[in-house]
């Protein structure tokens, strides 16, 4: 559910247009953890596009299976975000 915040973000993210200032803020932003989560979901997805099975690229990622499908229902069944991107 989009709230005004959400929108306010994105909006705010959007205008970033320098790579190192828009990794300085994700940084600010986020926690260590979460970035790195976040960074880890978009790598499941790119691995599952490419037909890497769910297992190898919980391996590969050392994230649980339960993760990876959670990226390929995304993929499948999401907002279509991930597919347009990549």
């Amino acid at each position: 559910m989009e709230t005004q915040y959400v929108k306010e973000l994105v909006k705010t993210m959007t205008t970033i247009k320098d790579v190192g200032t828009f990794e300085s803020f994700l940084h600010n932003i986020l926690t260590p953890a979460e970035l790195d989560e976040i960074a880890k979901r978009l790598q499941i997805v790119k691995l599952l596009k490419k037909g890497i099975p769910q297992r190898e690229v919980a391996q590969k990622l050392g994230v649980s299976m339960g993760t990876v499908s959670r990226g390929s229902r995304e993929l499948k069944y999401g907002e279509n975000g991930f597919r347009k991107i990549l």
